[in-house]
């Protein structure tokens, strides 16, 4: 094993013994409900990273699909009486099917209007939800959506009514997204999407199908949306339409360029980037947008690569000893 494995291994751990020891270290509420609502970023993230970051195609519609999750788990659960555990899973299924039919047509397309096509997919999703009255109760919304039961297991039982109890679930839910996409980027299916990225054509000019690959980042990247929008619904116990405008599909993007594009760890710090940095920008109060956008304009132009590529640079850079005597 090299140092570098050796390193990562090293920090895996203490981040992870951080991750789990964090509601404990977390003395204000307020940042532990924070650090929930970054995870639930974070798999959003990390579906936007697979089509943008790895398949070289700009999605503006995973604010949409996070919308369809949350009111499809909710209505599930709150109008059909469904157990949670069961209304969750079927909010990515629901956001596969339908990404899977729109998903075909709209990547004909390619470049500026693929990312024009998503946007506009993600506006009639939003006009929807706020317009159909009878099911999703417009920008009264949806109230009292119940919460997981509780998991009773051999050391105790875990109760998601608590801010700890749902930052473990969603702790779980954002390092098995994290692992399945690590998985599909270092496979066979992840190497053709890279492909894609660099030369389309040339891809295509070997005989790649590149469509099929096209659609299952697409799909993948709805599913993952649908999820993270379940857990955001049951976790804030009533939505409306508001949070799942073009401005969260916006969010998305914006966290896999800030942590670092086509990169696994780069939806993590990106997602914590932005939900934290407008939280700690309020010192500045009146100008606390205006700060906050300076930062994001300046951080894209300078940093187009990202926190983490910036880190891993700085982390291996060692300064040259000359040899002359």
């Amino acid at each position: 094993m090299t140092k570098s494995n050796i390193a990562i291994a090293v920090g895996a751990c203490v981040l992870g013994i951080v991750l789990l020891a964090l509601p404990s270290i977390l003395t204000v509420p307020y940042f532990l409900h924070l650090t929930i609502l970054s995870l639930i970023l974070v798999i959003v993230a990390q579906g936007q990273n697979l089509v943008q970051g790895y398949t070289g195609y700009v999605s503006i519609a995973q604010g949409g699909f996070m919308g369809i999750g949350a009111y499809c788990s909710a209505l599930l659960s709150v109008k059909s009486g469904l157990p949670v555990w069961l209304s969750l899973p079927l909010a990515p299924i629901v956001c596969s099917i339908l990404a899977l039919a729109v998903g075909y047509p709209t990547l004909r397309v390619k470049g500026h209007y693929f990312a024009i096509v998503t946007l506009a997919y993600n506006m009639v999703i939003f006009i929807v939800l706020l317009n159909f009255t009878s099911l999703t109760g417009g920008e009264a919304g949806i109230p009292n959506i119940p919460c997981m039961e509780n998991l009773r297991l051999p050391w105790g039982e875990i109760s998601f009514t608590t801010r700890t109890g749902y930052y473990y679930l969603v702790l779980v839910v954002a390092a098995a997204v994290t692992i399945f996409c690590a998985l599909v980027v270092h496979s066979r299916i992840g190497r053709v999407m890279i492909a894609i990225r660099q030369n389309e054509a040339l891809a295509e000019a070997v005989g790649v199908a590149t469509w099929r690959f096209k659609l299952f980042s697409f799909v993948a990247s709805a599913s993952l949306a649908g999820l993270a929008g379940a857990l955001y619904a049951h976790f804030t116990r009533f939505i409306n339409p508001t949070p799942f405008g073009v401005d969260q599909s916006l969010n998305a993007i914006l966290a896999v360029i800030l942590g670092g594009s086509g990169t696994l760890a780069g939806p993590v710090v990106g997602a914590f980037t932005v939900i934290f940095l407008p939280e700690y920008l309020r010192i500045a109060e009146t100008y606390r947008l205006i700060a906050y956008g300076l930062i994001l304009v300046l951080t894209t132009i300078f940093m187009p690569r990202g926190i983490v590529r910036i880190a891993s640079q700085i982390a291996r850079w060692r300064p040259k000893v000359s040899t002359r005597q």
